[in-house]
C-alpha cells in the first residue's frame, strides 16, 4: 500500500521538528531526575542491551493505566513462551516509576521514541522485535508503519479513542487505512469500539471485542509496614477514601466530609489527588475549609487529622487497604473517570461520579449488579458514604458484589494471551 501524501507530510514535518521535541522530552525527563542515559531513549537509544536470542515482545502504552494494565498480561504470556523476552515503552516519569516497581519476569522498560525517522530507526535496529502490542489509542502513523515494514508481527488491544479522535481518523480514510492496516489482530474493549474500528477503515476481518485489560490487572501493592503505621496512628477511626480527585473535584469531596463529620466527628478521609505536584493547592484547600490536616509527603500522622492528604506515587493500595469504602474521582467533572477493577481488588466499595467514559460499560454493568455506586454531587456522596458506614450489611453486600465482578472476569485473561500469541505467530517463535 503506497504511503498517502498526508502521511509523507507528516514525516517530513518531524524530520523538521525533531530536535524542538527531543529538547523538550529529554529535559522533563531530567527534571523528573532521569539521567542523561535514560532520557536520550527518547532519541532511541537504548540504555540497556537487547537479552539474548530468543524473541523479543515489545508491548507500548502510552502512560500510567495503560502501562499497568498490560502487565498481568505480560505475566500470562511470559508462562505460555518460556524463551520470550519483554519490553514494555511507555512516555512517562510516572509510568516509568510504577512500571519498575511491578515488572514481571524477564521485561525491560524503555521510554518510548519519538515519532520521527531517526529515533524510531535507531529504536527498531536495537531491539529487532518479534511482535509488537500497542495499548488503547496509541496510533503514532511512523511508529507503527516502520516498525511492520521490518516484517514485525502487531496487534493493538484494549482499543479505546475518544469520539474527537475518531472523527479526526474518519476524515483521513486513506491515511486510517494505511496505519491501521498494519495490525494482524486488533482487540477493542467492548461492542462500539470495534465498530468504531472498522468505520475507521480497519480490515474488519481483524477486528474482534477482547476485554478492558484494567479487569484483569493484578491487585495493586500494599505495604503491611506502612499500613499498619497508619491503623495505629488512626486507632479504629472511621476511614474514607477519595482517589484520583481532579481539580474542581476536592471541593465537592471536601463538602461532603464537612457534612459526615457532623454525625461520625472521629470520620477520617484519605484524599488522594490524581497529580501529587497539586499537593500544596489542595493543602490550601483544605485549611480554607477549616479541616485539620496531614500530608504523608511529609510523613506527617494521620492520628488526628480529618483530612490525610495522601500526595505519593504508587501509595493507592496501601490508601484502598484502610477503608472498605473508596470514591473514584475524574468523574464528578466530565474527565472519563478511573480504574474501578482496583478498588473492588482492595475489597471496597466503589463510589464513582456519573462522569465515567472511559469505563462506560464497565459501571453499566456493575452498578446493575450492585457492585458500584454512582453520585452527583456533594449531598449524594455524604448519603452514600454515611449508609455504608452505618450499615454493615449494606457495606459488606456492596464489596461481596465488587469482589464477584472482578473474580468472574479473572480466568479470561489466558484466553486473550493464547488469542495474542496465535494472531501473532509466536507459537513457532519457541
Amino acid at each position: 500500500m503506497r504511503a498517502p501524501l498526508l502521511y509523507q507530510f507528516y514525516v517530513a514535518l518531524t524530520v523538521l521538528l525533531v530536535p524542538f521535541a527531543a529538547w523538550i522530552a529529554t529535559r522533563k525527563l531530567r527534571r523528573a531526575g532521569y539521567p542523561a542515559l535514560r532520557a536520550h531513549e527518547k532519541l532511541g537509544h537504548a540504555s540497556v542491551p537487547r537479552i539474548g536470542g530468543g524473541p523479543l515482545i515489545w508491548f507500548h502504552a502510552a502512560s500510567v493505566g495503560e502501562s499497568l494494565s498490560v502487565l498481568s498480561l505480560i505475566t500470562a504470556m511470559g508462562r505460555a513462551l518460556p524463551r520470550a523476552q519483554f519490553l514494555i515503552t511507555s512516555g512517562t516519569p510516572t509510568s516509568a516509576k510504577l512500571v519498575a516497581a511491578r515488572m514481571p519476569p524477564r521485561c525491560e522498560h524503555q521510554f518510548a521514541p519519538l515519532d520521527a525517522p531517526g529515533p524510531i530507526k535507531r529504536f527498531l535496529g536495537h531491539w529487532r522485535p518479534t511482535a509488537a502490542i500497542f495499548v488503547e489509542s496509541e496510533l503514532w502513523p511512523q511508529l507503527l508503519r516502520r516498525t511492520r515494514d521490518r516484517g514485525t508481527a502487531m496487534a493493538l488491544v484494549n482499543a479505546r479513542l475518544s469520539e474527537r479522535s475518531r472523527a479526526s481518523w474518519r476524515k483521513r480514510p486513506q491515511t486510517a487505512a494505511y496505519v491501521l492496516n498494519v495490525f494482524d489482530l486488533i482487540l477493542s474493549q467492548n461492542d462500539d469500539m470495534a465498530q468504531a474500528m472498522v468505520d475507521m477503515n480497519a480490515p474488519a476481518d481483524r477486528v474482534a471485542r477482547g476485554i478492558n485489560l484494567k479487569s484483569l490487572s493484578e491487585p495493586l501493592p500494599v505495604d503491611p509496614q506502612t499500613t499498619a503505621r497508619a491503623r495505629a496512628a488512626l486507632k479504629g477511626r472511621p476511614v474514607w477514601v477519595a482517589a484520583s480527585t481532579h481539580k474542581g473535584e476536592e471541593e465537592i469531596v471536601l463538602d461532603a466530609h464537612a457534612q459526615l463529620l457532623k454525625s461520625h466527628p472521629d470520620l477520617a478521609l484519605i484524599l488522594v489527588p490524581r497529580h501529587p505536584e497539586r499537593s500544596s493547592e489542595v493543602e490550601t484547600l483544605v485549611k480554607g475549609l477549616n479541616l485539620s490536616v496531614a500530608v504523608r509527603s511529609r510523613d506527617e500522622s494521620p492520628a488526628t487529622a480529618q483530612v490525610y492528604l495522601a500526595d505519593t506515587l504508587g501509595e493507592l493500595g496501601n490508601w484502598y487497604a484502610l477503608s472498605e469504602i473508596v470514591f473514584l474521582g475524574g468523574s464528578l467533572l466530565p474527565i472519563g473517570g478511573h480504574n474501578p477493577f482496583e478498588v473492588a481488588q482492595g475489597d471496597a466499595a466503589v463510589l464513582s461520579g456519573p462522569h465515567v467514559t472511559n469505563f462506560a460499560e464497565t459501571y453499566a454493568d456493575m452498578t446493575s449488579r450492585g457492585a458500584a455506586i454512582l453520585v452527583d454531587d456533594a449531598e449524594a456522596l455524604a448519603q452514600e458514604v454515611e449508609m455504608l458506614l452505618d450499615n454493615e450489611a449494606y457495606r459488606a453486600g456492596t464489596v461481596l458484589a465488587a469482589q464477584s465482578f472482578v473474580r468472574g472476569r479473572a480466568d479470561q485473561l489466558d484466553t486473550i494471551a493464547g488469542r495474542l500469541i496465535r494472531a501473532l505467530s509466536l507459537e513457532d517463535s519457541q
